[in-house]
């Protein structure tokens, strides 16, 4: 996809260009449902392009007769569309501070239901399983993962992920307050190892749209971490909506560090729990 000179003819362009990626997006929505229309143009535009060239399209005129007319080209685009970029304890300091301020009210609940919406390849949801079973928490919890692509549900829901990744994972384990050695959750087998099942006994993996779906249970932890900042102003509003509506009072809403409930219709709603990190406890 062009760029865009600057000039009339380059403006002309630009303008061409963003009226067939909204086509695109609107054709995606509704033959497939899958809604991206109100995701950050600029975003948007630049994984639209390195779909386009992994598949060798070399318009958005053509992806848009190819998506159309084939759903398997629609799921390879989708690869491209959907950033899935995570890691085990991602943040470290933001995991010690939830094993500090949250953990201890989880405590006095008698069934905790936590949700990380846009869970990807698992990640931080088996980083949430390790935490709770630490804290004595795992066996009254239901953490529920869902993400609008199921491809990575697939893959997260194996409890399989490569090996040469585990040295940074042990690291973030270890400066997020960790209390066992970090080899004791998983097996190695060649280039790959697997988490052990019992992690994985109370997690309940499916499908959700933040753009379209409702919400399906009252929450007292959500996780949505580093998603909304490929989302627009509108669509940011409908999400901010959706969890609120999900949180039960006194539930806690974990954010990336590029996000925040500033300036969203529900600010005045929640309390920050620390300063210097997104956790935020609803209370009215």
């Amino acid at each position: 996809m062009n760029e865009g000179s600057g000039g009339p003819a380059g403006k002309d362009t630009a303008e061409r260009e963003r009226i067939e990626i909204e086509l695109l997006l609107e054709a995606i929505f509704r033959r497939y449902g899958y809604d991206f229309r109100n995701y950050a143009y600029d975003s948007i535009k630049r994984r639209i392009g390195h779909g386009m060239r992994a598949l060798r399209c070399e318009t958005v005129s053509g992806m848009i007769e190819q998506v159309l007319h084939d759903p398997l080209q629609l799921q390879k685009l989708l690869r491209y569309m959907v950033v899935n970029v995570t890691e085990m304890f991602r943040d470290p300091a933001f995991f010690r501070t939830f094993r500090e301020k949250v953990v201890p009210f989880l405590h006095t609940y008698p069934h905790i239901r936590i949700w990380h919406a846009g869970c990807s390849t698992g990640e931080e949801v088996l980083s949430m399983a390790i935490i709770l079973q630490e804290e004595g928490l795992y066996e009254k919890a239901r953490i529920y993962a869902t993400d609008i692509d199921q491809e990575v549900l697939r893959q997260a829901q194996s409890g399989i992920f490569p090996l040469h990744k585990m040295q940074q994972y042990t690291q973030n384990y270890i400066q997020s307050s960790g209390r066992k050695s970090f080899s004791d959750y998983y097996s190695a087998d060649y280039d790959a190892v697997i988490f052990k099942p019992s992690l994985m006994k109370n997690i309940v993996f499916a499908q959700h749209n933040l753009v379209t779906d409702q919400s399906f249970n009252e929450f007292n932890v959500i996780f949505c971490r580093n998603v909304m900042i490929y989302f627009n102003k509108t669509l940011q509003s409908r999400v901010h909506r959706l969890f609120y509506e999900s949180l039960g009072m006194f539930g806690v809403l974990a954010l990336g560090d590029r996000e925040s409930i500033r300036f969203s219709e529900h600010e005045n709603c929640y309390e920050a729990i620390e300063p210097n990190e997104k956790l935020y406890r609803k209370l009215r």
